[in-house]
């Protein structure tokens, strides 16, 4: 036997009720992402294209010596961009750029400030960041939809109450929205630790590793839920 259709917009013998559903989490990330890029310049081709593959694998080389410490590595597009002269005729080349731009995720944040340090000290190597995040699959995600779903449970039946009713059978249940708030990340990283580490070469010591504290997130879930009523004896 076959139920019978109940119409999106409702009747009076069977009254919907649409409701929204909110939570909000406050957490610690999972994960701080850095982003580095890599540059040469050079008036040939051959060796500007050299220096920077030289220089991208010692970053690399550096960033996977911290094992465990890090969760993922990639790299990015590379350019060489020749450079041409203002004078003259033709198109003649004066030098080139090459940039390669890669990005690092850590698990251990007590390694990030080291890492940092040393990535930012290398030649010609430029470090932004950190963004704190949280993994795809994090438990966190999960509980915050849960919420959401049963704040809009409870409003439903709040809402029914006040009509004199209860609510009936679920009609529709929509994600519209699911996401996380992490802090801004500090912009312009490499050039402060470019300044750092000239200050420390002065004293003829290492620069000393940044402490830097992972900021809390806030996750964020929204629903939207239909359910048919009770028709109310007003």
């Amino acid at each position: 036997m076959t139920a019978p259709q109940i119409p999106p917009y409702g009747t009076p013998d069977t009254p919907l009720l649409a409701v929204r559903g909110e939570a909000e989490l406050d957490t610690d990330p999972d994960l701080a992402r850095i982003g580095i890029t890599v540059t040469a310049r050079g008036k040939d081709r051959r060796t500007t294209l050299d220096d920077l593959t030289r220089r991208n694998t010692t970053v690399v080389e550096l960033i996977k010596s911290y094992g465990d410490a890090v969760e993922d590595v990639s790299t990015g597009a590379v350019s060489l961009t020749p450079e041409l002269g203002q004078r003259g005729r033709g198109e003649r080349v004066r030098a080139y750029h090459g940039r390669v731009h890669l990005t690092a995720e850590l698990t251990d944040f007590t390694a990030l400030g080291e890492l940092t340090t040393r990535l930012a000290d290398l030649d010609l190597t430029r470090v932004d960041g950190p963004w704190w995040t949280l993994r795809p699959d994090s438990p966190v995600y999960r509980r915050a939809r849960r919420q959401a779903v049963g704040d809009a449970v409870q409003r439903a039946k709040e809402y029914a109450e006040a009509l004199g009713t209860t609510i009936g059978a679920l009609i529709e249940l929509a994600d519209t929205g699911t996401g996380s708030a992490p802090g801004r990340p500090q912009s312009g990283f490499g050039r402060r630790m470019r300044r750092m580490s000239a200050a420390a070469d002065d004293m003829e010591s290492a620069p000393e590793p940044l402490n830097l504290e992972p900021e809390r997130m806030r996750v964020r879930a929204e629903v939207t839920a239909q359910f048919t009523m009770v028709p109310p004896t007003l």
